[in-house]
């Protein structure tokens, strides 16, 4: 019996991972569909829709989208309705945050530094993310202190502590592979 139960946990761990990863797949691209729907029936016609053009037809849009912000004028209204939501109090904070953690994401691409870091806590080795150099500097002067993201294991959060650059060292891991260790608690299927 025992090894009977074994064998369904081994087969659990290794069908659970991989269908899990394909119905969050499909997930989003039905619910995608479904959200984009009504907005393909009123560009086409009802005869010339078949499932999966509402995510082409969104895809092509956010292309579109990601194109004509770059005019000027544009731009300008992006950071108008940017004041605007930075004023409304609630919207404020979901705003500020969504538009920090995708700084966060993008932010080794854009700066071409490592920003996956170690920092050493009463004889622990945390990994980190550095991403407050500006605010570092101003916030504290001249100490050299950088901000560095220290996120929690299986929880959506974490801490932002500010610290010497000194007692930094930088981990030669990509920020996706840093993230995940750290998210994950350092559990990994791989390498």
């Amino acid at each position: 019996m025992n090894k009977l139960i074994s064998m369904i946990l081994k087969g659990l761990v290794a069908v659970l991972p991989i269908g899990l990863t394909i119905y969050f797949f499909y997930w989003l691209l039905a619910t995608a569909e479904e959200l984009a729907r009504p907005l393909v029936l009123l560009v086409w016609p009802s005869d010339y829709y078949f499932p999966g053009l509402g995510v082409v037809t969104s895809l092509l849009l956010l292309a579109l989208v990601g194109l004509v912000v770059n005019f000027y004028g544009i731009r300008y209204l992006m950071k108008l309705s940017q004041r605007l939501f930075e004023k409304i109090p609630l919207v404020k904070s979901i705003y500020g945050a969504l538009q920090d953690m995708m700084t966060v994401f993008n932010l080794s691409k854009k700066t071409g530094h490592q920003s996956v870091v170690s920092l050493e806590i009463q004889g622990m080795q945390m990994i980190g993310f550095v991403t407050g150099e500006q605010m570092g500097k101003r916030l504290f002067g001249e100490q050299d202190l950088v901000g560095v993201y220290l996120p929690l294991s299986y929880q959506i959060g974490g801490m932002t502590v500010y610290v010497s650059r000194d007692k930094l060292t930088p981990l030669d891991v990509t920020m996706e592979e840093g993230m995940r260790i750290a998210v994950t608690g350092g559990v990994q299927s791989k390498k």
